[in-house]
């Protein structure tokens, strides 16, 4: 089992206390120093845009009773670059960078190229990016870069739309960085089709739309978001061994269309039924790209919250107690910011899905929940901003924890 860390830098209050931003930044590298000096793999890192507080202003506030700001680094590549200033071992993840925004494909293409090339000058170096890439979670961010629906049929479809968008962005994407020369036509076609559609109706409606004489199509043609005559990235002269890209879609499609182009992984979420990450695993170990090499459990990162209590002063019951009081107030709090009310059942359902307790306790649910062979992004700093506790249940969990994994559970 491997295991690597995931950092939120959420500037959000808890317990009536916001922090700063050089506070939220300063938690951050202690952290991910840390975490590089334990020996934890990858400090997979969240990106974000745009001020979702300010957003709350609008005529549809996305998150209105969120306090402060979702995240704060709007990144990765820029932070990546402090990360291994600052470390001697950790590689580096963007969880995720969204690819249609800021410029969309093309720029995001030519950032990662240009950061690859300034890391790698150094012959010695071995560390990689890992880039995780996605549409974004919130629409308002890919708004202001002109990603919005452009007429009423795209209005009626948009969540499908959107993911054809991002099909296209994931495309040209990765087509730049494999080194292509590339014009937007000869960028494969999308199209709206009736298997895009959860239920019947809704796809009805979009054929009313598109039917302005004669019978409704059955396919309905999308123009190329993106135009440009052929073009390619610089630099060109990169070392490719120091990028890994892991896709952020749950779309088998998408993930076995992005595998025909380059070697992509695939991010999963702990709370993904057990089903479908077999199922997954199975799909990507005959659809993985064959310069990746043959498709290894790991190649699908998976988050994790970690409610961890191994406090000296307390004994193990107690320690079972606290964390499960952390993550009933943690979780608590969350889903007032993102709801406005607080659901104990979802509350209850979220901690089902996170590890909670004292070290038996946590190793026992990781080894239960887990295959052996499994990648972990454990998260610590979930609605937690006092970084000297974030800290030491992290050495708590590679000093206390680990040794229990690898001994199949007992201390």
């Amino acid at each position: 089992m491997q295991f690597d860390i995931f950092f939120s830098i959420s500037q959000t209050p808890v317990a009536g206390v916001m922090p700063s931003e050089l506070e939220m930044f300063s938690n951050f590298f202690q952290q991910v120093e840390a975490a590089d000096a334990l020996g934890f793999g990858t400090a997979w890192i969240a990106e974000s845009h745009l001020s979702s507080e300010v957003q709350k202003q609008n005529r549809e506030p996305v998150i209105p009773h969120w306090q402060g700001e979702v995240g704060l680094n709007v990144d990765f590549l820029q932070i990546a670059h402090q990360i291994f200033r600052r470390t001697r071992r950790i590689e580096a993840g963007s969880a995720v960078m969204n690819i249609l925004c800021n410029g969309g494909p093309i720029a995001a293409a030519e950032r990662v190229a240009a950061f690859c090339a300034l890391h790698g000058i150094d012959p010695e170096e071995t560390r990689r990016i890992h880039v995780g890439f996605a549409a974004g979670r919130f629409d308002f961010m890919n708004r202001a870069s002109g990603i919005q629906a452009r007429d009423e049929i795209e209005a009626a479809a948009w969540p499908v739309v959107k993911g054809k968008v991002f099909a296209e962005a994931c495309e040209i994407f990765l087509r730049l960085l494999r080194g292509d020369t590339l014009a937007s036509t000869e960028v494969s076609p999308r199209f709206l089709r009736r298997e895009d559609f959860r239920d019947e109706s809704q796809w009805a409606h979009v054929q009313s739309l598109a039917a302005t004489a004669g019978p409704a199509p059955d396919s309905i043609p999308l123009a190329p978001r993106w135009r440009f005559e052929k073009l390619k990235i610089v630099p060109q002269e990169w070392r490719r061994e120091l990028l890994r890209l892991v896709i952020g879609s749950h779309d088998p499609d998408l993930q076995e269309e992005v595998n025909r182009i380059l070697p992509v992984q695939v991010f999963n979420l702990s709370i993904t039924r057990a089903e479908v990450i077999e199922a997954t695993h199975a799909r990507m170990s005959r659809a993985y790209h064959p310069e990746g090499g043959s498709w290894q459990r790991a190649d699908m990162p998976r988050t994790l919250m970690v409610f961890l209590n191994e406090q000296a002063h307390l004994g193990p019951e107690a320690r079972r107690s606290a964390a499960r009081e952390e993550a009933r107030a943690a979780l608590g709090a969350y889903w007032t910011a993102l709801e406005g009310t607080l659901d104990p059942q979802k509350v209850e359902r979220a901690a089902d899905n996170a590890v909670v307790g004292n070290a038996d306790d946590v190793s026992t649910q990781i080894l239960e929940r887990f295959h052996p062979e499994d990648r972990l992004m454990l998260w610590f700093d979930f609605f937690n901003h006092d970084s000297a506790r974030v800290v030491a249940n992290m050495e708590a969990f590679m000093d206390r924890v680990v040794p229990r994994l690898r001994a199949g559970g007992s201390a």
